[in-house]
């Protein structure tokens, strides 16, 4: 009876010690979430820096353009009121950070047009360095939003499978959402000359 109430308790001590080592893996999982969540909100905010002096570089040049200009800034206002906290994300609250990201890319597209009617903007060392940074800007977004959807389906596939499911849905762990892309961007552009 002893050597059965022994085997009974090193049982117990096993699973115990399983649980807390599944528990502490899908935390350093959901902190990954955050870190990436944190780098594409940084190069999202290096963006939304850049603007203001592209803006400016381009009023000077195009004053009449001020429709377009104050689209530019409306829509980088409006994407930098848009906060998500990477722990309680929902899938609604991405595609609103989304939405605003793709309103000052559309901004963003008319006002580079704008400097195609402007020989002297084109030319403009200001404007070129400018818009070479958001260029790259644009590609680290690109990438910092691979590197987060990863994270998510690192922890997300982690905490769904059996038994890691049952340590998940103890401790409250929920699944995160993806980035997904934008509506229509399987249609190829068509250029035309």
């Amino acid at each position: 009876m002893k050597k059965s109430k022994w085997v009974l308790i090193a049982a117990l001590v096993l699973v115990v010690l399983w649980g807390v080592g599944v528990y502490n893996n899908m935390v350093v999982k959901e902190e990954g979430v955050s870190k990436a969540w944190g780098d594409v909100e940084s190069m999202y905010q290096r963006r939304a820096d850049l603007i203001p002096n592209l803006v400016n570089t381009v009023k000077g040049y195009a004053s009449h353009e001020s429709e377009t200009l104050q689209a530019v800034v409306d829509a980088r206002a409006k994407a930098s009121q848009i906060s998500i906290d990477a722990s309680n994300m929902t899938a609604e609250q991405l595609k609103e950070f989304q939405a605003a990201q793709k309103e000052i890319g559309g901004a963003l597209s008319r006002l580079i047009a704008i400097s195609e009617a402007y020989p002297d903007l084109k030319a403009n060392q200001n404007f070129l360095e400018l818009q070479s940074q958001l260029e790259g800007t644009e590609n680290r977004i690109a990438v910092e939003r691979r590197n987060f959807n990863e994270a998510v389906n690192n922890l997300n596939s982690y905490s769904r499978r059996f038994p890691q499911k049952l340590i998940a849905m103890l401790f409250g762990f929920e699944d995160k959402p993806y980035f997904e892309s934008e509506e229509g961007s399987n249609v190829a552009p068509v250029v035309e000359f």
